[in-house]
């Protein structure tokens, strides 16, 4: 006769199944994210007055990975003991996610060390158009014909918000920015798909952000004078930028964007500059004027759009 299973009560607990999430709560946690990272690009800006853009990367991705790492242990415990760890495979794809953030978040640094705020603000934005692209191309997911005028409303909103209607000059620091797009859109198309395989945001989460700082940090050891005084000179915009931006603002987005179509993700993610702007009228006493005010209407008509377009279709279907 078998004797009875005993539990014990310190093992970890097994991951539960992903809830249900909603559209519309997944979509306003990265209303949230976009929130927390509009909020944090003033500090990538004041961060490099005292340290390189590799180090201040590294540092914030570390900073935010320490953060989140309790959980992701937890899960990792979890998978465990349900005899479903992850594997080589997957421990690749989060590896490629962290290459991913890197060149993402590296060359945008790079880039605001020869441009403004302004033009990186507009031209980071080119990544709104490009996931739905890349969907298409690359996976084979079409996506609904009104993804293309929101996304292009989106960011003809950047521009304006960003611009004021006036001729955007280039700057040298500008092809980093634009450069940083494309692995932007491709994180954006690709970390909702982990993050569903492996059933742990968390853990990839981490992960990502482990990978991300490790490349950076090395990248910084051979590129940049790294001294104890600059680390201290940066030391509030590194906590601002990994608390907020990369351990609250870059975890919600893995776990939202795992019930969030990755076009929709990218186009409700652009909310991201009009709160940049809004914050920067609120701290820094900048002005929108008249196009400013009209770019941010056409980044939320473009919001809008989407997310109205599923509910109009059911509509139209129940009659």
């Amino acid at each position: 006769m078998d004797s009875p299973m005993r539990v014990d009560p310190a093992a970890p607990l097994p991951p539960s199944p992903p809830a249900a999430m909603g559209r519309l709560r997944a979509n306003a946690l990265l209303v949230l994210v976009a929130l927390v990272w509009g909020s944090a690009f003033v500090a990538q800006a004041l961060g490099m007055r005292s340290v390189g853009p590799f180090l201040f990367t590294g540092a914030r991705f570390a900073l935010g990975a320490a953060i989140v790492a309790p959980l992701a242990w937890r899960e990792w415990r979890g998978l465990r003991a349900q005899g479903r760890a992850p594997g080589r495979r997957d421990l690749g794809h989060v590896a490629l996610l962290g290459l991913l953030l890197f060149l993402g978040a590296a060359m945008q640094q790079l880039g605001m060390l020869g441009t403004t705020v302004t033009n990186a603000g507009f031209l980071t934005a080119l990544y709104i158009p490009l996931v739905p692209l890349l969907a298409w191309l690359g996976l084979r997911q079409a996506p609904h014909w009104t993804t293309w005028p929101a996304a292009l409303c989106c960011l003809a909103g950047t521009w304006l918000l960003a611009s004021g209607g006036a001729a955007t000059h280039l700057h040298a620091g500008d092809a980093w920015v634009v450069a940083s797009s494309l692995p932007w859109a491709v994180h954006v198309l690709l970390v909702g798909r982990a993050a569903n395989r492996l059933h742990a945001p968390m853990l990839v989460a981490t992960g990502q952000f482990v990978a991300c700082a490790a490349l950076a940090l090395a990248t910084s050891a051979v590129l940049e004078p790294v001294t104890l005084a600059g680390l201290r000179g940066a030391a509030g915009a590194i906590a601002y930028a990994g608390v907020l931006s990369v351990g609250l603002g870059f975890t919600l987005q893995v776990v939202a964007q795992r019930h969030a179509r990755a076009a929709d993700s990218a186009i409700v993610l652009s909310t991201e500059t009009v709160f940049a702007a809004a914050f920067g009228a609120a701290f820094m006493g900048d002005r929108l004027g008249d196009a400013g005010i009209g770019g941010c209407a056409l980044i939320l008509a473009g919001v809008l759009v989407v997310q109205l377009q599923p509910l109009v279709r059911a509509w139209l279907k129940q009659r």
